[in-house]
């Protein structure tokens, strides 16, 4: 049975933890490195750090915030925003960064997957894939920190970037982002099943029932959070324990 992870994620802008609602109306949730380390010390299998504006803004990344975590956390963590260039990638993982992810620069360039991989390896190499509803059954992928419609579809594009290279998918439902509504188990199942690569849900956890969901229906081999964790509704030791009691396989907590 493959066990499944869980992941913590922090978005940040300007150096502090941010969470919102679709992408918008964001708020403060902390210092990145103390949230890190004390994610790494509950037992998360991984963490995303997402540099949200670092696009939009057309700005390098926050590489001494990457750096800083690398020193405090024992734990695999990748790193997205802003990155162009095989280059950019190169100091990331160099600054401690185990994957990072590529959004805007995969969809303008998709030879950047390629590259990035070829120089790295594909597991290093993660494509983070923000999908909103088209149609009802249809998705596409938007860039730009959710700002612009690309017009592909994210299940043709998480397939073709899997074949390109990428090592695993992203996968964030803008329409569920920050709602706790639920994980977007059609969007993500669609996804599972077509690619070869693993799947993180991202967008929408409101409860451990979502989690298991997402995991049972919709076929993820990750699920990631941000709020209900930043906020102390839920921890990862209770979540852990409840989806072993489901039987999920998840990595113990030690």
């Amino acid at each position: 049975m493959t066990t499944k992870r869980i992941i913590p994620c922090l978005d940040m802008t300007e150096g502090k933890v941010v969470k919102g609602i679709q992408f918008v109306s964001f708020r403060d949730a902390g210092d990145p490195i103390a949230l890190a380390k004390k994610y790494s010390d509950d037992g998360a299998d991984e963490l995303v750090f997402l540099d949200i504006t670092a696009t939009v803004e057309n700005r390098p990344i926050l590489l001494d915030v990457v750096a800083n975590t690398a020193k405090k956390v024992n734990i695999p963590f990748s790193v997205g925003g802003g990155i162009r260039s095989v280059s950019d990638m190169r100091q990331l993982l160099l600054a401690g960064a185990d994957k990072v992810s590529l959004n805007t620069g995969a969809v303008k360039n998709p030879k950047l997957i390629t590259d990035c991989a070829n120089a790295f390896g594909n597991q290093c190499v993660v494509l983070s894939l923000d999908a909103k509803a088209s149609a009802p059954g249809q998705w596409n992928a938007w860039i730009n920190g959710g700002t612009k419609d690309s017009g592909l579809s994210a299940v043709e594009w998480a397939k073709e970037a899997a074949r390109l290279g990428a090592g695993e998918i992203l996968l964030t439902s803008i329409d569920a982002d920050g709602t706790k509504s639920g994980f977007a188990i059609e969007l993500t199942r669609q996804v599972s099943r077509d690619v070869p690569v693993p799947v993180i849900a991202s967008g929408g956890a409101g409860s451990m029932k979502d989690f298991l969901e997402i995991f049972r229906d919709g076929e993820a081999d990750a699920a990631l959070a941000a709020s209900l964790f930043h906020f102390g509704e839920l921890t990862i030791p209770e979540l852990k324990r409840y989806l072993s009691a489901q039987n999920i396989a998840v990595r113990e907590i030690l």
